[in-house]
């Protein structure tokens, strides 16, 4: 979080340089690169019970305190024995004792054999679990009708793991699969990096919450829900600040008090060049620009700086592009500032084409698209949306990811295109 020194519109001369506002915008490798070397992780960490930990990041490893197993167990329902017995015997054996889940046998009787359930302990002296299915029970005893391989069907102790073992890095976000490894280890609670705080706000005189009346010339404020769904998957503690009005000293007033109680500043709108845009040159005002443009559509006006001590990140005012801009960007720096040690950009998958695209575009562009399984085949392909337009919403419940498509390529149906798709971009999206 920004220091307690009030930042104010003198603090400091506009300092963006002409190599931001005049020169070759960046690639989205670039943009990526420069935002996640500036990302710092925060201060502070907080123990959680672990059965509270989903989705937070483990701010020290995890080290187990017992084996695991904790002792030698069967892994199967069946029969615990000594090998050597059932193969002097006609593979006839008396069953001695009755061990389930939850209890302690007693030393097996030599020549006899125990009834085990899962996960029950094998009694000293046993050296083999016998599956039930190739065991037939007679008189007071078991018929074994198969030949057996000493040892077999027993977990030992601690052949997953010994305790002193590291079980969890640092680092991770923490996964139903975590929290199950974290409570068969015995750990109670876990220590995490406290919630991110992200302060955001809309820019735009335009915008109305729903439930208002529109006026002439207005829309209802999508974004404000965008946005705070998006925090909020990422597990952030989102400041909503609501709409800045379009006035240059609003603005500035707005992103100088969002800057002292949050970790990370996120507007949307007014980054771009017009004479409404306000939200770039108050950034400037009060601190500094480090990212203007970024070589890619939707989403070219994209801005990182930082309002004092900072960091800002402005997405244009459009929906698509705000939601491209914050999953390509936005998405990893905020991982790296909660902690998460391999934040990165996402990994495509490369899959045939359904779409023709004949005239090459000027820039890279992320379409919205999903995957269509071919109903002879089951081969999957990527289908784009109708539209390209960055103001259509309703193209992101129809797409299940994105597409990316290099500028000056055409493509013809079955080329392999990169699919981003949003179970990876979003945590909870469904693929």
């Amino acid at each position: 979080m920004a220091n307690s020194t009030t930042v104010t519109a003198n603090d400091c001369e506009p300092s963006l340089s002409s190599s931001v506002t005049h020169g070759k915008p960046l690639s989205v490798e670039e943009a990526s690169a420069q935002l996640l070397a500036a990302a710092r992780v925060i201060d502070g960490s907080e123990l959680l019970p672990t059965m509270e930990g989903l989705g937070r990041v483990l701010a020290e490893p995890l080290i187990s305190g017992t084996d695991l197993p904790g002792w030698d167990n069967s892994a199967m329902d069946g029969y615990a024995l000594r090998a050597a017995d059932l193969q002097a015997s006609d593979g006839w054996l008396p069953v001695s004792q009755r061990i389930a889940a939850g209890q302690c046998g007693t030393p097996l009787t030599p020549g006899t054999a125990a009834r085990i359930f899962t996960g029950a302990p094998v009694p000293e002296g046993a050296d083999t679990v016998v599956v039930q299915e190739v065991c037939e029970p007679e008189r007071d005893g078991v018929r074994v009708n198969a030949e057996i391989r000493a040892g077999e069907n027993i977990r030992r102790r601690g052949e997953e793991l010994h305790a002193g073992t590291q079980v969890l890095e640092a680092g991770i976000r923490l996964g139903p699969q975590h929290l199950g490894l974290a409570a068969a280890v015995g750990a109670e609670q876990l220590r995490v990096y406290r919630r991110l705080r992200v302060a955001m706000l809309a820019s735009g005189d335009e915008l109305v919450m729903p439930g208002e009346p529109l006026g002439p010339g207005q829309i209802y404020n999508s974004n404000r829900f965008l946005f705070r769904a998006l925090l909020q998957a990422l597990g952030c503690e989102a400041i909503d600040l609501g709409i800045i009005a379009d006035e240059r000293e609003a603005t500035q007033a707005a992103l100088a008090a969002a800057a002292q109680q949050a970790d990370l500043v996120l507007a949307s709108g007014g980054v771009s060049v017009g004479e409404e845009d306000h939200v770039r040159p108050a950034v400037e005002q009060l601190g500094h620009l480090d990212l203007w443009r970024v070589a890619m559509k939707p989403g070219k006006p994209f801005a990182f700086g930082r309002i004092g001590e900072t960091p800002f990140i402005g997405s244009p005012g459009n929906p698509v592009s705000l939601f491209v801009t914050f999953c390509l960007f936005a998405r990893p720096f905020i991982a790296r500032m909660q902690g998460v040690r391999d934040a990165r950009p996402p990994t495509p998958q490369w899959l045939p084409a359904g779409f023709v695209l004949s005239k090459p575009l000027k820039r890279r562009d992320y379409q919205r698209a999903r995957l269509q399984s071919d109903a002879a085949t089951g081969q999957l392909s990527v289908q784009r949306f109708h539209s390209t337009s960055s103001a259509a919403l309703s193209s992101l419940t129809w797409a299940n990811g994105l597409v990316l498509i290099p500028p000056g390529e055409t493509i013809a149906i079955g080329d392999p295109v990169a699919f981003l798709p949003f179970a990876e971009l979003v945590p909870g999206s469904v693929a």
